[in-house]
């Protein structure tokens, strides 16, 4: 079994006097990508928020590497956790490179490292070399989602957390970004991707959570999971 990452039991958030998740758990392993599913507006983005440190936490807890997590959002990046929030959000007037540079910043390393980190990206998103003196804006929307994916890497994560990274993309695109988000795997970190594209993501998942109206209706190993259960999930007919 993986050492686990990160473990969400019952979470309650929202925003304000607004409570928007009332009862979700799922966990995230090391090596393993656990997706979270859900329509729009159960609740998923909501969920992120919380484990990220940009919502409070109002019940139920939130665990990584085995201890409560409480720390503010920019001392989680420190701890290891990096959050590509949906809608491709690069600096579109720096280059590439600028942009990598950047994701790299918490290291605090030398321009020996930084340059080591970059051609690390580059070996995983091959097409941001090619481009990398071009400007953000100058790129196509898969493009501007590998970027981002790749300047949430150059922290080094131990957890990695993706909103929907193919929102927006052509179908050929999304196969794509799968791909490369898939063999990030084989680096060891922990992935939970939360996504529209059911068939795709629940395809390169080793666990899958499904949210509806702010309650877990389903987790579980995504090899056990068929499409009966998903669409059950979904409509909130699985307790």
């Amino acid at each position: 079994m993986s050492d686990v990452l990160l473990e969400v039991s019952a979470l309650r958030t929202g925003y304000g006097d607004l409570t928007v998740v009332r009862d979700v758990s799922l966990t995230v392993r090391s090596g393993e990508i656990t997706v979270l599913l859900g329509r729009n507006g159960a609740g998923k983005t909501t969920t992120l928020r919380a484990i990220t440190g940009l919502n409070r936490v109002t019940g139920g807890s939130v665990s990584y590497l085995g201890a409560p997590l409480a720390d503010a959002p920019h001392k989680r990046v420190a701890r290891g956790i990096s959050y590509v929030q949906e809608g491709k959000k690069v600096f579109r007037e720096l280059t590439i490179e600028q942009n990598l540079i950047l994701g790299g910043f918490s290291r605090r390393l030398g321009k020996r490292g930084l340059a080591s980190s970059v051609d690390e990206i580059y070996q995983l998103f091959p097409i941001l070399g090619s481009k990398r003196a071009l400007p953000a804006a100058s790129m196509s929307g898969g493009q501007q989602q590998m970027l981002a994916i790749g300047q949430a890497l150059m922290a080094k994560p131990k957890l990695l957390i993706l909103d929907e990274p193919s929102q927006g993309l052509a179908p050929v695109i999304v196969k794509e970004v799968m791909e490369r988000v898939h063999e990030l795997k084989a680096t060891g970190i922990g992935i939970l991707l939360v996504e529209q594209a059911v068939q795709e993501s629940v395809a390169i998942a080793d666990e899958v959570a499904v949210i509806e109206m702010g309650r877990t209706t389903l987790a579980g190993a995504a090899a056990d999971v068929s499409l009966e259960d998903l669409q059950r999930a979904y409509f909130g007919a699985v307790a």
